[in-house]
């Protein structure tokens, strides 16, 4: 099925572009934030894409968070942008599984993973054409990351410890990433001061959730965070 998937859209081509990109989330609860407004997730991501978003990111963890692979592939029907599979994925069996179902792009968290299970990841991904957002949390973490050859490195600013966000973590890691890999913000985006704030810091894009899942008008949440009201 991953094999006779439509072929995958370009993540990392979709972030670099000038500017601060962003990817827009798609999910109904989170550990932090709780259950969200029901909203029907093919709907949800098109207004992204009518706001701008460069790409949308599906939380497809079913037992705890609600998702599905069923929402995700409802959401890359909808949009001609990149659609990145965010779970706890483990296993390469995880990655065909993405690939199978629509996916473009996976999330794999350093901390889930030891360094042999990530390059196994990122290797399959590879393999499949797809691009993977690799998220740290901390120094070691990042170090991790760029050793194992990610080219987009995700600094989330959520310790998934204790919950607690602090967009500091992003200025005071970004240095560790070398030039030419792209790094994503993550977490705690709910302002263009944060937009701006995390630009100053040096990301390529920021990924956004909460947020655009409370916003009344999800495409004009889109165009407030890229600074782009006046459209």
């Amino acid at each position: 099925a991953a094999r006779a998937a439509s072929p995958p859209r370009d993540l990392r081509a979709a972030l670099a572009v000038p500017g601060v990109s962003l990817i827009a989330e798609v999910k109904r609860a989170s550990p932090s934030a709780g259950t969200f407004p029901e909203v029907d997730p093919a709907s949800q991501a098109a207004a992204y894409e009518r706001g701008g978003a460069a790409a949308v990111s599906v939380l497809t963890e079913r037992d705890h968070l609600g998702g599905s692979l069923e929402d995700m592939a409802a959401v890359r029907g909808a949009v001609g942008i990149p659609v990145l599979r965010k779970d706890f994925l483990c296993d390469p069996l995880h990655v065909w599984e993405a690939r199978a179902a629509g996916a473009d792009a996976v999330l794999l968290i350093v901390a889930a993973l030891s360094q042999t299970e990530l390059v196994a990841l990122m290797d399959t991904a590879d393999a499949l054409e797809m691009s993977a957002l690799v998220e740290a949390h901390c120094a070691a973490e990042v170090d991790r990351a760029v050793a194992a050859g990610s080219r987009i490195v995700g600094i989330n600013a959520r310790d998934l410890g204790t919950l607690r966000v602090d967009l500091g973590v992003v200025r005071e890691l970004r240095p560790r990433v070398p030039d030419g890999v792209l790094v994503v913000g993550e977490s705690g985006v709910a302002t263009r001061a944060d937009v701006e704030a995390l630009a100053a810091a040096g990301v390529d894009a920021v990924l956004v959730g909460e947020a655009l899942m409370r916003a009344p008008d999800p495409a004009a949440k889109v165009r407030e965070l890229l600074g782009r009201e006046e459209e």
